[in-house]
């Protein structure tokens, strides 16, 4: 690996077309297991597993809890590494060893029902969470550590979107296809652990090996404890609003992934209508994901955002007058909320990437990896607790767990609930999350100067970090 450049050297070459295609490879990973736990696993546990809704919902949300406090707990190991091939792929590759077999060993079915089934689950999935933040700590760090050329990291992070969209929409309609092929039978939910494995090495080994060949340009360093992150994320307050209004976005987008299989085997009145109703959802992904990256240059980012989140809001209202008006409308809406979602994906990212480079120019601190670190981990408490919040809804409005074999009929009152929780519960979070989009100001001062040559808008030895902050 070519040795450090110095920051005072200004952008450095362009990367190899292998190391920004190999980088994007490890959305692969990333998109596919931030989509298929929370789209299938509680599901799986309720309607094959039986086992009880809030029991179920322990189980899928504290593993992914854990995230929150290993994240800092990796992200520090990671930056003091001396291990050989620098201090992020070595990581890379502990994860992609670990994960893949975990995963398969998640949705392997044992002979186990009710509690029991919950806890070998439970286990099973720390363990995946903990392997996934091994990976993906370091994986989010290292555009901004590859080159300080904007442009550049632009080119890599598009990479990793576009690979994104991919895994998300490849991921979210292969698993819930497989899962049912064979009438939710254990036997289908272990070939699809198998499956789903087998594209998470891929990816994972795939931006394992290809980096090998990127430079190493700067350092960026995170606070060493998730104390330490929180007090300086406390004396940052466009951060603060920023990641408040993402995280209750994420919540509303993460219960509607654990509502989604249930939306359509009870709501629909076919398990397999989940698969057309996944692609609804993420197929507008890449094909509009241009449209709002114009609209963000032609009216600001801020202006976009709002667009999208009310757009999102609109989609979910729709969704509740599905059993009245028919099918037709659900698929409607969703389509809605899959435009709305892909501004979701790109814009917040942008206002954050804005955010570090204005924060670079006033502190004149690389703290990048601070915020980075502390924003995947809401992204990820608030996806985990979406699940957590579905079966909450679920339990409390009686829904009747069971297994692949004993089919059981639904009060109303859990078929009005799982209507409400895939759409009322979604609005009223993304309603509330505009009132933080409100509060949050954009430092437009320092964003300009952040575009500026590093000589003339911020210390040498730290320069302004445009896209440091991109998260999957």
């Amino acid at each position: 690996m070519p040795a450090d450049l110095r920051a005072d050297r200004g952008p450095g070459p362009s990367l190899p077309r292998r190391v920004r295609v190999g980088y994007g490879l490890g959305s692969l990973c990333t998109g596919t297991f931030a989509t298929v736990p929370g789209l299938i696993l509680l599901y799986y546990l309720t309607n094959v597993l039986a086992v009880p809704a809030a029991v179920a919902g322990a189980a899928v949300f504290l593993p992914k809890a854990w995230d929150v406090l290993i994240n800092p707990v990796v992200g520090a190991v990671s930056d003091r590494s001396g291990l050989r091939g620098g201090p992020r792929r070595p990581f890379l590759l502990i994860g992609a060893c670990t994960l893949p077999p975990l995963f398969a060993l998640i949705f392997a079915a044992p002979p186990l029902r009710g509690a029991a089934a919950a806890g070998y689950v439970a286990v099973l999935f720390l363990l995946a969470a903990t392997a996934y933040a091994v990976f993906q700590v370091p994986y989010v760090t290292m555009p901004a550590e590859m080159t300080e050329d904007p442009a550049e990291r632009a080119r890599v992070l598009g990479w990793r979107v576009g690979f994104l969209g991919v895994a998300i929409l490849l991921s979210g309609a292969l698993a819930p296809a497989i899962a049912h092929a064979d009438g939710d039978s254990p036997e289908s939910y272990r070939t699809m652990g198998i499956a789903v494995a087998v594209l998470l090495a891929l990816g994972m080994f795939g931006a394992w090996f290809t980096t090998r060949w990127a430079p190493a340009a700067a350092r960026s360093e995170a606070e060493p404890s998730l104390r330490a992150q929180l007090a300086a994320a406390r004396s940052h307050r466009p951060f603060l609003f920023l990641a408040g209004m993402w995280s209750l976005q994420a919540l509303a987008v993460g219960v509607m992934l654990a509502g989604v299989q249930y939306f359509a085997t009870y709501t629909l009145g076919s398990p397999g209508a989940v698969t057309p109703l996944f692609a609804c959802l993420i197929g507008p992904l890449v094909l509009v994901m241009p449209l709002w990256n114009r609209l963000a240059r032609l009216r600001g980012v801020k202006d976009a955002q709002w667009c999208a989140s009310l757009l999102f809001l609109a989609g979910a209202v729709l969704l509740a007058f599905t059993p009245a008006a028919g099918p037709a409308l659900g698929y409607g809406a969703v389509v809605v909320i899959g435009v709305a979602y892909a501004g979701l994906q790109l814009l917040p990212l942008t206002m954050l990437a804005d955010t570090l480079a204005a924060d670079a120019v006033r502190t004149g601190k690389r703290r990048a990896a601070t915020f980075t670190g502390l924003w995947t981990a809401a992204e990820t408490l608030a996806f985990a607790l979406g699940a957590g919040v579905f079966a909450l809804v679920l339990a409390v409005t009686g829904f009747r767990s069971s297994d692949a074999g004993h089919r059981v009929d639904q009060p109303g009152a859990a078929l009005a609930g799982i209507t409400a929780g895939m759409s009322v519960l979604p609005a009223v979070l993304a309603a509330v999350s505009l009132l933080l989009l409100h509060h949050y100001r954009e430092d437009r001062t320092a964003s300009a100067s952040a575009h500026a040559p590093a000589s003339a808008s911020a210390p040498a030895s730290a320069p302004p970090q445009r896209e440091t902050g991109r998260v999957d």
